[in-house]
């Protein structure tokens, strides 16, 4: 059974970059990346696809280039984390053991909670810019939409990027005002929440969108079944009962939640995430063990503005811990969304545990601005290439 000092499970946006960061630190370190894709894909891009601004193929690259120099990539698939004897099962038959482990595999949609939406997802006006290749669907079908009924749906958190199900939403009502469509087309947002962001001071300024394009918000509403060739959807409302409506385009986003080989092991918390400090991103209970991304039990935004934050405080702490010295990085629950309230504009919110707003600029965060659909659809996919997933940490600080 081979060893290695540090293996990361999964080779998404936070396990590339948290490895990249460890070698910059220390190249002496043995490192290895389970991941089986070989291909990366750049996910906050899949709303833009979704308005026909970026294409498929901007967002993907082979995921070997991004394996640092000195980095063993393990191409298989978790099975069973056995953190008890500190090793992992693959699904290749292969063990391996680790010193100190980061677990960094995302989540996973859920799209069996909602009845009939795998059957139909990607035909009959059916769509989610949360499924990679469907995306470019949503654009077809978003320009194909002349008059009718279009539904958004937003699920119970936690869901990566808590503000794209209704991105894709303004987005969408935005290319059927500027066609003229958009008085013919029923719009309604279906939120099984209570409110339209979960961070106050930015819910005025998505109202005004929300009244500008004439949007029906439905709160406490539930997806819970969908018949695609009949063009029906079934609602769950606060009080129990069930609405029945009919669409004629259905952009869905599904529930979430942790990986199964996570949820599913003695690394996970009540809700099947990794149960981790939520300053230090250490488990709580495997002092050898860190996680980061989507899949750990950190209340923050599941973005990627919150994983380019996480890497440098888990790197730095694992590293201190290997040394068994004090571990200097805090994490103050930043994430960032960009809200794409129009092409050309976009509100960017930046925010910490318990709503606390963190700018990064000297500007009002509550205005949408033309600079930040720059940096939405130019810069900030520069510096995730460049900068981030190359361990290059700019604007990060690890410590208060």
């Amino acid at each position: 059974m081979k060893t290695y000092q540090i293996l990361i499970a999964g080779g998404g946006a936070a396990g590339l970059s948290v490895a990249a960061s460890l070698k910059r630190r220390d190249a002496s370190l043995t490192i290895a990346i389970i991941e089986p894709s070989e291909t990366h894909v750049y996910q906050p891009g899949q709303t833009l696809v979704g308005r026909g601004v970026m294409s498929l193929e901007q967002l993907k690259r082979p995921t070997h280039t991004f394996i640092p120099p000195g980095v063993d990539w393990i191409k298989a698939a978790v099975t069973a984390f056995k953190p008890d004897a500190n090793e992992i099962d693959l699904d290749n038959g292969t063990t391996l053991a680790y010193e100190h482990l980061v677990v960094s595999l995302g989540l996973k949609l859920n799209l069996e909670g909602i009845e009939g939406l795998a059957d139909t997802l990607g035909q009959n006006g059916v769509t989610s810019n949360y499924v990679t290749e469907l995306s470019a669907y949503t654009w077809d079908q978003v320009q194909k939409l002349k008059t009718g009924r279009a539904l958004f749906t937003q699920p119970p958190m936690p869901i990566k990027c808590a503000g794209a199900p209704q991105k894709a939403m303004y987005l969408s009502c935005d290319y059927w005002l500027k066609e003229n469509r958009l008085s013919g087309v029923d719009v309604e947002f279906h939120n099984a929440g209570a409110v339209m962001f979960g961070v106050a001071d930015f819910v005025p300024v998505l109202e005004s969108y929300i009244k500008k394009y004439g949007v029906k918000t439905c709160f406490s509403s539930t997806l819970i079944r969908v018949d695609g060739p009949a063009k029906k959807a079934w609602f769950k409302q606060g009080d129990g009962s069930v609405e029945e409506t009919t669409f004629d385009l259905l952009h869905v986003t599904p529930p979430q939640c942790a990986p199964d080989v996570v949820a599913s092991s003695a690394l996970a918390n009540e809700a099947g995430w990794v149960d981790v400090d939520q300053k230090t991103l250490q488990h709580t209970r495997y002092t050898n063990v860190f996680s980061l991304g989507d899949v750990c039990s950190a209340p923050n935004a599941k973005t990627a503005a919150a994983v380019r934050k996480q890497v440098p405080i888990v790197a730095d702490n694992l590293l201190a811990a290997r040394k068994q010295q004090a571990m200097p990085g805090v994490y103050d629950g930043y994430g960032a969304c960009p809200l794409t309230v129009e092409v050309g504009k976009v509100v960017l919110a930046e925010f910490g545990y318990g709503g606390s707003l963190k700018p990064s600029f000297p500007l009002d965060p509550r205005v949408p601005r033309s600079l930040y659909w720059w940096m939405k659809t130019t810069g900030f996919p520069w510096v995730y290439w460049n900068l981030m997933m190359r361990g290059r940490e700019w604007l990060v600080k690890t410590s208060p």
